[in-house]
């Protein structure tokens, strides 16, 4: 009786098989709007991008557009403007990013101890990482202005610097936009180091400090090769984003004077909006994408490298 209950109980395999499909079904549906957004916002325009790209695709001469093939991209060689852009981009991101990680790493350091001033401490410093890069080229150009400026005024009073203030400097402009991007984003990058300092092995640390190493030798042997995925990481996501800086710029000095500031992002946007030159713009940004895919494969093969030497192999 027992036997021909439980077999009664049990599902049959067509009906399992059944429920399979349908549970399969059910998730397939619901990534469908995943994938549709993604096929819409992402993948659309770049295709559409790369397509204009091969064209000479100007809005004001709409019917003088032909097929260029790759000669965008080949003018862009030869453009000084462009080439300008580039090593004002590069720049940017080397020395904005190369600071942020050594003051990061600085100021998590200081805050590793879990105590109610570092978590108060840890709250206040990030308060500029909540604040918009366009918000923060505002503040920052208010109060950097030498007419009116909070800051600026007393600078150009006292010499420190040009009359008509930082960002209307040549000299200048470009260090005063890398000091605006280290103000807002190392809190980041101190919080991501905090987090793999906050992970490490405390027996590891308590052993090497019953052993007698210094702080430095601990800091030089143990703490920075364990902690190097948490600085690729702030490495990589700091450096891809730098290097399409763009809001910051726009507001503050337009890529000005001259094109002392202009960026790879704020080379393509003044093409496309303002001469409308489609083709080129699209090539520019195109351009940003190629460095930034190059930039993200070296730190992901970096990474590679540095799990296959922590693991021995």
């Amino acid at each position: 009786m027992t036997l021909s209950l439980t077999s009664a109980l049990k599902p049959s395999p067509a009906l399992s098989v059944s429920y399979l499909e349908r549970r399969r079904l059910f998730f397939a549906l619901m990534t469908l709007p995943a994938i549709i957004y993604v096929l819409v916002i992402g993948v659309w325009p770049l295709a559409q991008g790369i397509w204009f790209s091969l064209y000479e695709y100007n809005l004001l001469k709409p019917g003088r557009t032909h097929f260029v093939g790759l000669g965008n991209y080949v003018d862009l060689l030869s453009d000084t403007v462009t080439r300008g852009a580039f090593v004002n981009t590069v720049v940017f991101t080397l020395s904005a990013v190369t600071v942020e990680l050594l003051l990061g790493f600085a100021i998590a350091l200081a805050l590793w101890r879990d105590d109610r001033f570092n978590r108060i401490c840890l709250a206040l410093i990030l308060i500029p990482v909540t604040i918009t890069p366009l918000v923060v080229g505002l503040v920052f150009r208010a109060l950097l202005l030498a007419d009116y400026g909070l800051i600026g005024y007393y600078l150009a009073e006292f010499g420190i610097s040009d009359p008509r203030g930082l960002f209307a400097n040549p000299s200048s402009a470009l260090a005063t936009l890398i000091f605006v991007d280290i103000w807002e984003w190392t809190p980041l990058v101190a919080l991501i180091l905090l987090a793999g300092l906050k992970a490490l092995p405390g027996d590891i640390l308590e052993a090497s400090e019953v052993d007698g190493a210094t702080a430095l030798q601990r800091l030089r042997i143990i703490i920075i090769p364990l902690m190097l995925p948490s600085i690729l990481l702030a490495l990589t996501l700091r450096t891809i984003d730098a290097f399409r800086v763009f809001d910051s710029v726009y507001v503050t000095t337009g890529g000005g004077p001259g094109n002392a500031t202009n960026t790879l992002m704020l080379h393509a946007v003044k093409q496309g909006l303002e001469f409308f030159n489609i083709g080129r713009a699209s090539a520019i940004s195109n351009l940003t994408l190629i460095c930034i895919a190059v930039i993200a494969a070296g730190f992901i093969l970096l990474i590679r490298r540095a799990d296959r030497k922590a693991n021995g192999r």
